[in-house]
Parts: C-alpha cells; sequence; structure tokens
C-alpha cells in the first residue's frame, strides 16, 4: 500500500513475552533512559497511535515530555506533540482520560457507525470521531490510509497488544523497535506481545534484524520489517 504513512511499532515485554501483569499496577518494563530515547522517537512523528484499551488501562498523555523538543517542533511550524489517534470497536471512551484533556494536538477516534453517533456527543470537540463503515470491526488498512490522507507521514503504534497484532498481521509496519526487560510475569493471565494471527515474518520469511542496542537494563532490538525501511531508517536513528 504506497498511500501510507511510514510507520513504526514501538513496544515492550519481559524476557517471556508478556506487554504487563494481570495485577492492577502497571508493569514497568523500560527505564529512565529508553522513556527518553521513545520521547525522542514520538517527537520526530506526526502521530501517536494506541487502542482504546491502553487508553482505558493505561491513562496515558501520549506527548513529548521533553521541553527542547517540544520547542523544535513548533519552531518547525508544528503542534509541540504529535497527532493522538486511537480505535475502538465499541466506543468505550471516556472523555475525561488524558487521551483527549491533554495536549493541544489533533485526536481521532476511528470506531465503526454502530458507536459513531454516540461517541460524537459524549468526546471533547476538540476530538475527531470517524465513522469506519458498518463493519464491526475496524479495518486498520482504511486508518492508515485516511491518516495519509489529513497529512500523516510517520505514524508511530504503541499498542496494546490487539493492535500490535492487527497492524502486524496485516503488513502495515514498517520499523519496528522491540525492547526487552530482564525480568519474567510468568503469568498466563498477563497479555502477550501480540496474539493469534498470520504474521508475514514466519520459519519461510524470517524478520530482517536491523540493530541491537543495550539501554541500561533493557535491550533494544531494531527489525526492518519493509523495504521501505531502506530509504527511511536513517530518519529514525535514536
Amino acid at each position: 500500500m504506497a498511500d501510507r504513512p511510514y510507520t513504526l511499532l514501538s513496544c515492550g515485554m519481559s524476557i517471556d513475552g508478556y506487554l504487563d501483569s494481570p495485577d492492577v499496577s502497571r508493569l514497568q518494563l523500560s527505564n529512565a533512559a529508553d522513556f527518553d530515547r521513545v520521547d525522542a522517537v514520538r517527537a520526530r512523528c506526526d502521530a501517536i497511535l494506541v487502542g482504546a484499551a491502553t487508553v482505558r488501562s493505561d491513562n496515558p498523555r501520549l506527548v513529548v515530555r521533553s521541553a527542547a523538543r517540544r520547542a523544535e517542533r513548533v519552531a518547525r511550524g508544528l503542534p509541540p506533540s504529535p497527532a493522538k489517534v486511537t480505535l475502538t470497536r465499541r466506543g468505550e471512551l471516556l472523555g475525561t482520560a488524558a487521551f483527549f484533556t491533554v495536549g493541544d494536538s489533533d485526536k481521532l477516534v476511528y470506531c465503526p457507525t454502530a458507536a459513531a453517533g454516540e461517541l460524537r456527543g459524549r468526546l471533547p470537540a476538540a476530538a475527531t470521531v470517524v465513522d469506519t463503515g458498518s463493519r464491526r470491526e475496524v479495518d486498520v488498512s482504511l486508518i492508515v490510509e485516511d491518516l495519509s490522507a489529513r497529512g500523516i507521514d510517520r505514524l508511530m503504534v504503541e499498542g496494546g497488544g490487539t493492535v500490535l497484532t492487527q497492524f502486524l498481521t496485516a503488513d502495515l509496519v514498517d520499523e519496528l523497535h522491540l525492547v526487552v526487560a530482564p525480568l519474567f510475569v510468568g503469568d498466563s493471565r498477563a497479555p502477550r506481545l501480540v496474539g493469534d494471527g498470520r504474521f508475514p515474518w514466519n520459519p519461510d520469511r524470517r524478520a530482517d534484524l536491523a540493530g541491537v542496542r543495550q539501554i541500561g537494563d533493557v535491550v533494544l532490538l531494531r527489525y526492518a520489517l519493509s523495504e521501505r525501511f531502506c530509504a527511511e531508517h536513517e530518519a529514525w536513528e535514536v
């Protein structure tokens, strides 16, 4: 698909492949140095996408934290932080979430027709609800096409597991940043990095490892997942 943003998928997992623990408190998989690296990557993007479950469970702000990076974006005529994007099947989002209340960037919510009307009435006026049609599931291919039409050239996808699975199985990811934390979760109730699906990378087509970097006690694995990576990867060096 030519008309879509260059898409980087960024996530972290435990040694045994979990995104989080089943406990109420959020599991910290990263460290301060890696959080700063992620902030630098965010600052180079036009939009950040997470699933509605992540908005509900983690209440992420999804803004550029560094004042210097925000100022650099503004100097280039950009908003201080990238646009925020989420997708929801049932429309279970509250306007009080930090996704909507923090930052001045655009907020886009993609959902099926069945949820769009009620969601428009519940969310702040600053959020744009995009009706994806009558299908029960939101098609991520349609989302990236629409984002491209809105001028989004660089998209960062941060999860959770359902969204990661959707983008990977649809072969819509150009680059993967996978951070491995030095711990085990050891509980099958916890969310895994991805769910079941037919992934383009398998025993017959192995993903290309483009780099490995130790960042304190975590390791960053960088994978090239499309032919577009070669033309773009230098712009994403962090």
